[in-house]
Parts: C-alpha cells; sequence; structure tokens
C-alpha cells in the first residue's frame, strides 16, 4: 500500500538553501567522480530530518535528471561506452527492485501508528549498508592511490587480470572502453550496483570501482559510463518509489536545482586533473560521510529502543553528523573549484600568449 508521506516529514522543518547545496555538492562530486553524489545528498537530507527511504527515493527521482545531463555531457567528451551500461543495466533492474521491496517491508513492517518506528528500522538498515559498503570501498580506492603514489602506476589491474586468465565465456568486447569482459561478471556486476542504488541511492560507488578495478575501463569512460547506466536505473527506481508514495516531489525539485551547477563543473573537472587526484578526492570524501553516518548511528538504536540514553543527546548526535558531512562535501568541492580554475587561467594566459605571439607576425 503507498505510503502517506505527512507520517514521515515535515517541510516547514527544511532549510530550503541547504537542499540546494546539498544538490550542488552532490553534482559536482558527481560529475567528478560518477557516483551521483548520492553518497553526500541521501545522508545530508537525512541529517536534515527527512527519514531515509524518502531520501534514497526522492534522491534517485532526482538523479534520473542530472544523471541524463551528466552522461550528455561525458558523452561529449567520449567518456561513455553505451555497449557496456546496456549489458549492466541487464541485471541491474533486478537488484533495484530488491532493493526498493526491502526497504518498504521495513518502513511499513515496522511502523506503529504514526510510522516513527518504521522509519528508525529503514534510517538504521540505510546507514549499515552505506557505512559498510564504502568503507570497502574508500578504504581500497586510498590504499591503490597510495600504492601508485609510490610505485608512479595507474590503478591497480591485478583482479582484471586474474578474471581474464580464468576466460569465463562468454566473452564481450567493448571498443570504447578498450576491455574484454565475461557476460557473468558483467550481471553480477550489474545487480550489485541496482540493489545498492536501489538501498542507499548509490550505485556509482559499485559500479565505478569495479569498470576500473575489475574490467579494467579508464576512470574516465567509467565515470561517464556510471551515469549513462544511473539515467536508466534512476528512472526506474523513481518510479517504483513513486508508486509507494516515498518520493517528495518538493525535495526532488530542491536537489536538482543545486545539481544543474555542479555537475558541468565536476565533468569539466575530469579533464585537467590527474586520475590519481580524482582517486584521492573521491576516497577522502567518501570515508568522511561514512564517518558522519557512524555518528548518527547511536540515535536510530535508541529510537528502536536497542539503546537507553537521553533523548535530547539525539539533537547532538545530528548536529555533529551534519557538520562532518558538510565539511567532506565543501572540502571536496573546493579542491575540484581550485584546480578547475587553475587549469583555466592557464587555458587564458597560453591564448594571450598564442595570440601575442601572432600579432607581431601578422604586422610584419
Amino acid at each position: 500500500m503507498p505510503a502517506d508521506l505527512s507520517q514521515f516529514i515535515d517541510l516547514h522543518l527544511l532549510d530550503s538553501f541547504e537542499v540546494i547545496l546539498l544538490g550542488f555538492i552532490g553534482g559536482t562530486l558527481s560529475g567528478f567522480i560518477g557516483s551521483g553524489g548520492a553518497f553526500f545528498m541521501t545522508p545530508g537530507m537525512m541529517n536534515l530530518g527527512v527519514p531515509g527511504v524518502i531520501a534514497v527515493a526522492s534522491n534517485v527521482a532526482h538523479k534520473f535528471g542530472k544523471a541524463m545531463m551528466g552522461s550528455k555531457r561525458h558523452h561529449e567528451l567520449g567518456n561513455v561506452d553505451k555497449k557496456l551500461g546496456i549489458f549492466l543495466i541487464l541485471t541491474a533492474f533486478a537488484g533495484n527492485s530488491l532493493a526498493v521491496y526491502i526497504n518498504d517491508l521495513l518502513v511499513t513492517g515496522h511502523a506503529d501508528g504514526h510510522g516513527s518506528s518504521g522509519s528508525a528500522a529503514a534510517d538504521l538498515y540505510i546507514s549499515l549498508v552505506f557505512i559498510i559498503v564504502l568503507s570497502l570501498v574508500a578504504l581500497s580506492i586510498l590504499r591503490d592511490s597510495w600504492k601508485t603514489m609510490k610505485e608512479e602506476r595507474g590503478p591497480s589491474r591485478t583482479i582484471t587480470k586474474y578474471l581474464s586468465r580464468l576466460k569465463l565465456h562468454p566473452m564481450i568486447n567493448f571498443p570504447i572502453a578498450d576491455v574484454r569482459i565475461s557476460l557473468w561478471i558483467l550481471l553480477l556486476v550489474g545487480l550489485a550496483t541496482g540493489y545498492l542504488a536501489g538501498t542507499i541511492g548509490v550505485g556509482g560507488f559499485i559500479g565505478v570501482p569495479a569498470m576500473i578495478y575489475i574490467f579494467g575501463v579508464p576512470t574516465t569512460v567509467a565515470t561517464g559510463t556510471e551515469l549513462f547506466l544511473a539515467m536508466f536505473m534512476g528512472a526506474f527506481l523513481a518510479s517504483n518509489y513513486v508508486y509507494l508514495g516515498y518520493v517528495d516531489i518538493r525535495l526532488t525539485m530542491l536537489l536538482f536545482l543545486g545539481s544543474l551547477i555542479g555537475i558541468n563543473i565536476g565533468a569539466y573537472g575530469t579533464k585537467v586533473v590527474k586520475e590519481l587526484y580524482i582517486r584521492l578526492v573521491t576516497g577522502i570524501v567518501i570515508l568522511l560521510c561514512v564517518l558522519s553516518r557512524i555518528i548518527a548511528i547511536p540515535m536510530y538504536l535508541r529510537q528502536l529502543e536497542y539503546l537507553n540514553f537521553n533523548p535530547g543527546w539525539d539533537k547532538y548526535l545530528n548536529q555533529t553528523s551534519k557538520a562532518m558531512l558538510f565539511i567532506s562535501g565543501l572540502s571536496g568541492v573546493g579542491l575540484i573549484l581550485f584546480n578547475v580554475f587553475r587549469a583555466y587561467r592557464l587555458r587564458n594566459r597560453i591564448r594571450i600568449e598564442l595570440e601575442t605571439a601572432e600579432t607581431p607576425a601578422a604586422e610584419s
């Protein structure tokens, strides 16, 4: 049965500017690292008082439009392998459906007359999945980046080489990504990406690392292809969550407003920032976002009566979690903007020098 949004959220308590800022930061990070930015926006909305399921649902609804724009931009830059994206879609939709079912079951199966305990159960589940999965991803990215700095090499190809030796037929060629991948591995990655996209709104942090470290796809192509995949997953997930009544169109529009600007800045950043730098920023920002979720866990455990402490502490836990989240997001965006503006100034300086050199030649 479709949920009643009024049970979960009162938008009068939200600061619209903060939601727009969430969208801008998430959009910039999305264009830069191909994650969809949900690793920042989903917990950010939860910190603003939005129940986890509604935060995920509203985020994936906005993700469709944003991913469409990001995918178009990356396609223009030659970073999208549509054939690879289509193969991943085959099982991503199955993962999406499983995630929607579990989230809805947690809310409706644990809800009291006001839906509060159901919301807390879903919030705890979403946060735990977020923490476990993204901790592993962040630590793996940082570990590989550290090795790259010491040995001056690209992303690790250990898994890619191992799977290529196994030759799990049928093997499929992807010319744009310049890789050859087993169909079975493709389907498994698609399923995991779809499940996480539907559970926490974050599919890119399985899809992008999988494409880089398992498939051997270049980072920029992995980013663009993930956004192409996210466009279709966003549409499918949004339709499912809309039917169940978990999408708040007001949140969706505010997020979209902020991300319209950020997505283009982030996409441009991939062309002027070194690949190693992209991975370092990704790992650090994810890890800080994970810490912000860990801080919020005791609050949900108290609401479910697994812990017993003064309810007044909820406010301080949430504010600390929120501060950690915004510090991580703003720091990441700041680093991206710094490098984008530096590259822009350098390009202008070179252009002026070339024009100056051409003028005397034309006069003579």
